[in-house]
């Protein structure tokens, strides 16, 4: 009979259990957090809006949208104020919305339903895809800018190519002049929410009128058990030339700022993702000062931030184009808790973050020719079209248990 030598018996066990260990350690869990500046998606309605200052203002019937037509069923009061939580308190008034009529069925655009469900379409298509090369799934979480109202949010959950994945949707309206806001989708099996709030910015011109933009967007929650904040920008653009804009992006910075600072002197190791189309490249000055961000890990300070979109700039990646050239606005900005030196995955790190330009998202003729093939080009319409912005997404990963 062949005899096995014991010490050999031994060594090939011992490498098999090893093999098993290593093959253990390698199994992870993802989720892909996007962003994507969608280009003005605008319903079909002629609408007001409507606040209710007897409610919170974080409830999500504090500000709705109702349609003009439908104005006298509902309590009003006058009001000459500004616009402004505590100026607010108390009263239901209509907030008339002044930029909404090109994208009405008598409009310059000639929006209708039709079209309407062409873009929702051709955006959640693109949202499907974002990291699932690696996750295999859509995004756990996707934060959205130029959207009108929520129910705009919840027909991209509800469909074809994302419905079943089971999406929930937070929105406030903010006090924006065209009606445009920030809004987030999450899947409603990974991510519990604790708290939701909008931030307003408070712009003035040299008259000291204030200038409405969209809100910051707050949520705060548990993907898979673990909390994270998410935070959605769009901050103001650059209509009057980038330097006489510059200060009202700067005070942008200053609110996101107040709010990673807040939520960091509650917990100093909280995670906090802010995403959004910040109308400056990374090394502008409304970030560069205000956060001083790393764009490289192995850079990132233990109370610092963390800005993967900056080795991309630098290598001439956008996510836009003005004039022939490329922007990148469209960023994430985190807190070092969710950077690893060491490949340390026991909970959610940053793994990679990409730039979504796949080809069908680019023009493929005319003078925009590799550029974003967006939906409209001027009133001129584009079925095939998506939006004047690439999207992007990095993905978080850990050790699966």
């Amino acid at each position: 009979m062949f005899k096995i030598n014991k010490s050999l018996t031994l060594l090939i066990i011992f490498n098999l259990f090893l093999t098993l260990s290593v093959k253990a350690q390698t199994k992870y869990s993802s989720a892909t957090v996007a962003f994507y500046n969608v280009e003005n998606i605008f319903d079909t309605i002629k609408s007001v809006g409507y606040i209710n200052g007897t409610l919170p203002y974080n409830d999500k019937n504090y500000h709705i949208q109702i349609a003009e037509s439908d104005i006298s069923k509902y309590e009003t009061e006058e009001f000459k104020q500004s616009y402004t939580y505590e100026n607010l308190k108390g009263k239901k008034i209509i907030r008339p919305l002044i930029l909404q009529e090109e994208f009405l069925p008598n409009g310059n655009k000639r929006w209708n339903t039709q079209k309407y469900f062409q873009k929702i379409n051709n955006i959640s298509k693109v949202i499907s895809e974002l990291g699932t090369d690696v996750t295999g799934s859509a995004p756990a979480i996707v934060g959205l800018c130029e959207i009108e109202t929520r129910e705009i949010l919840e027909d991209i959950a509800n469909s074809s190519a994302l419905k079943k994945y089971d999406y929930d949707v937070v929105h406030f309206n903010s006090f924006d002049a065209r009606g445009v806001d920030t809004g987030l989708l999450y899947q409603k099996s990974r991510f519990k929410v604790i708290d939701a709030r909008p931030h307003p910015i408070f712009n003035y011109d040299s008259e000291g009128k204030r200038r409405y933009t969209r809100d910051i967007l707050q949520v705060t929650g548990l993907l898979d058990g673990e909390e994270i904040t998410f935070l959605v920008n769009h901050w103001p653009s650059r209509s009057g030339g980038e330097k006489a804009s510059m200060p009202a992006r700067i005070e942008a910075a200053k609110v996101m700022k107040g709010i990673f600072d807040d939520l960091k002197s509650k917990n100093p190791n909280a995670k906090v993702i802010a995403m959004g189309d910040f109308n400056d490249d990374p090394i502008s000055p409304s970030i560069k000062n205000t956060f001083n961000p790393a764009g490289e890990i192995s850079k990132v300070t233990e109370d610092g931030y963390y800005n993967p979109m900056l080795p991309l700039y630098k290598k001439g990646i956008g996510t836009l184009a003005y004039r022939d050239a490329w922007n990148l606005f469209d960023q994430f900005i985190s807190t070092s808790s969710l950077v690893t030196k060491n490949k340390d995955y026991s909970s959610y790190k940053i793994y990679k973050t990409e730039v979504f330009n796949k080809d069908y998202l680019k023009a493929t003729e005319g003078a925009y020719k590799g550029f974003p093939n967006r939906m409209w080009s001027g009133d001129t319409y584009r079925a095939n079209g998506y939006s004047d912005h690439f999207p992007v997404y990095t993905i978080l990963l850990k050790q699966a248990k």
